[in-house]
C-alpha cells in the first residue's frame, strides 16, 4: 500500500471554507488559505499584472522611488500666504481635496467650504452672492495635489490663506498645507458662518505671522524626527496627534517668545495651539506629501504616491504614471458615530489626509497608537493586525519611523499597486467622518479601505506604458 494512505490526512484548502470543514469533520487536518483571484477575477487585469511581476524595469524603478522616499528630509521652513508660495496659484483659484471634480458634482461639505473661502476672500458679501460668483465661472477649482499641496477633509485653500511651507532638503521639492482650525464649526467640514470667517481672519492676521516669526527665530524644524518621537509616544500622526502637537508647541514657544510679538498675541497663539490636539495633522500631511513627491516620476514604478478623496471619488497616483488619477467611487466609512448620527448621515470618504497612509503612517502605523481604537473602533490587537497586514502590499519599511509595540520595526511603507491587485488587500485608512451636509461637521471616525478598482485601473495603464 502506498505509504501516503497510511499517514494522517493534512490538507491545505484554497477555495470554499466548507471543503476544509468537511475534512475536519472526517478527522483530518485542514488549513484554510484565504485567496482570491488577482484583479478580483478580471482576466485582463490579471494578465497585465502578470507582465509587471518581476519586470526588471518596474523592479528597478520601484527601488529608486522607494529609496527617494526613504531619503527625503521634510523640514518646516515657514508660513506664508498661499498666493505667494503655492505654484500656479491664480488670483481666483481655490484648491480642494481629492482628484479633480466640477462644482456640480462636489459633496455638501466641499461646496460649503468653497462658499466660505469666497466670503473669506471678500469676493462676495453673503452665501447667495458667493453662489452667483461660482455660477458666473469667476472662480477656478483644482486639486491641492496638482499644486504641491494637501488639505484635510474639504481641503480648501484660497489665495490669501496662510499655508505651511515644508521643504524636502534632500531633493529640493516643497509641499504646502493650510493651518488646522481645530474642531467644531470649521471650514474643512463646510461651515462658513461669521464665527468661521472671523477665526480664519484671526489665523491669517495673528496666528500665521506669529508662527512665521517663531520659525524665523528657530530655523528649519525637521519633521521626520518629530514624527518618529510622536509614534513612540502613542500617536499615528493622522487621527491621533496629541503627542506631535505637544512636541511642536514645545519647540515653537521659546522661539515665539524670542520673536517678541505683543504679549496678548503670544497668549492667544499659545492658548489656540495648546487647545488643539489636531494642530500637527496638517504638518504631518505636508511632510508626507514632500516625502512622496520625492518618489514621484520614476518611469515604470508601481509605487503609490498619493491617495486622496473628494467626497465623491477616491483617487490614487503612481510614481510611474505622472499626474494621472485613477478613480473609483469613494466609500462611506462605517465607524464609531457620535450620538444621534449614523451611516445615513455620513458623506463619502473625504480629504487629502490619506497621504499619511500613503507614506506609511496613519492607519499603517496604528500599532504605535493603541488608544486610537477608542476613536475609530476595534481593539489594540486589531491595530497591530492592521499594521502587520500592510506589510503584504508594501515595498519595504521606513526605518526612521519605528513601532515600539512590534519590536521597533519600521512602518510598512511604499504601497505597491501590483501587490494590492495581486493579494486583494486594500490599503487601510483611519479617518474622520463628515456629515453629508455642509457645516454640521465631524460626526464620527472609523476605518475604511481604498477601493481596489483604482489599483486595477492603474495596473492596466502602467502595463501599457511599460510595454510601449
Amino acid at each position: 500500500m502506498n505509504p501516503l494512505f497510511q499517514e494522517e490526512l493534512q490538507v491545505v484548502n484554497v477555495g470554499l471554507p466548507a471543503f476544509a470543514e468537511a475534512i475536519r469533520m472526517a478527522g483530518g487536518t485542514a488549513v484554510q488559505v484565504e485567496w482570491t483571484p488577482p484583479g478580483q477575477g478580471d482576466s485582463q487585469v490579471a494578465q497585465e499584472l502578470a507582465g509587471l511581476i518581476n519586470h526588471p524595469a518596474v523592479e528597478a524603478a520601484n527601488r529608486q522611488a522607494f529609496a527617494a522616499y526613504q531619503s527625503a528630509q521634510p523640514v518646516l521652513e515657514g508660513v506664508a500666504t498661499a498666493a505667494a508660495v503655492v505654484p500656479d496659484m491664480g488670483e481666483r483659484t481655490i484648491l480642494h481635496s481629492g482628484p479633480p471634480i466640477p462644482w456640480e458634482r462636489m459633496c455638501g461639505p466641499m461646496q460649503g467650504a468653497i462658499i466660505g473661502a469666497i466670503l473669506y476672500e471678500g469676493w462676495a458679501r453673503d452665501a447667495d452672492a458667493a453662489l452667483a460668483v461660482v455660477a458666473r465661472g469667476e472662480v477656478q477649482f483644482a486639486p491641492c495635489h496638482d499644486h504641491g499641496a494637501v488639505g484635510p477633509m474639504a481641503g480648501v485653500i484660497s489665495p490669501s490663506m496662510p499655508v505651511w511651507i515644508v521643504a524636502d532638503r534632500e531633493h529640493g521639492n516643497r509641499a504646502y498645507c493650510n493651518l488646522n482650525e481645530g474642531l467644531g464649526k470649521v471650514l474643512r467640514f463646510g461651515a462658513n458662518g461669521p464665527e468661521v470667517i472671523e477665526r480664519l481672519r484671526w489665523m491669517a492676521g495673528v496666528l500665521a505671522p506669529a508662527l512665521a516669526a517663531a520659525l524665523e527665530r528657530h530655523g528649519g524644524l525637521e519633521l521626520k524626527p518629530l514624527m518618529a518621537q510622536a509614534l513612540h509616544m502613542g500617536d499615528e500622526v493622522h487621527n491621533r496627534n496629541a503627542a506631535a502637537s505637544s512636541l511642536l508647541l514645545k519647540r515653537l514657544v521659546p522661539a515665539l517668545l524670542r520673536a517678541d510679538p505683543a504679549p496678548a498675541e503670544i497668549a492667544a497663539v499659545v492658548e489656540f495651539l495648546a487647545g488643539n490636539d489636531h494642530f500637527f495633522l496638517n504638518l504631518s500631511m505636508a511632510a508626507c506629501k514632500a516625502m512622496l513627491d520625492a518618489a514621484a516620476g520614476f518611469s515604470g514604478s508601481s509605487m503609490v504616491t498619493a491617495m486622496a478623496r473628494n467626497g465623491v471619488e477616491f483617487g490614487i497616483r503612481l510614481s510611474g504614471m505622472g499626474d494621472a488619477w485613477f478613480t473609483a467611487p469613494a466609500p462611506v466609512v462605517d465607524g464609531l458615530f457620535f450620538p444621534g448620527y449614523g451611516t445615513a448621515d455620513a458623506a463619502p470618504d473625504l480629504g487629502d489626509s490619506a497621504i499619511t497612509e500613503t507614506a506609511g503612517v496613519g492607519g499603517f502605523a496604528m500599532a504605535a497608537a493603541p488608544a486610537i481604537v477608542q476613536f475609530v473602533g476595534g481593539t489594540p490587537q486589531d491595530a497591530i493586525a492592521h499594521t502587520n497586514e500592510m506589510t503584504h502590499i508594501t515595498l519595504g519599511r521606513n526605518g526612521a519611523l519605528t513601532l515600539p509595540a512590534i519590536d521597533f520595526v519600521g512602518t510598512p511603507a511604499g504601497i505597491d499597486a501590483r501587490k494590492v491587485v495581486d493579494t486583494g488587500i486594500a490599503p487601510i485608512i483611519n479617518t474622520g467622518i463628515a456629515h453629508r451636509q455642509a457645516g454640521i461637521g465631524q460626526i464620527g471616525a472609523g476605518i475604511t479601505r481604498a477601493p481596489l478598482a483604482c489599483f486595477a485601473q492603474a495596473i492596466v495603464a502602467l502595463a501599457e506604458r511599460v510595454e510601449s
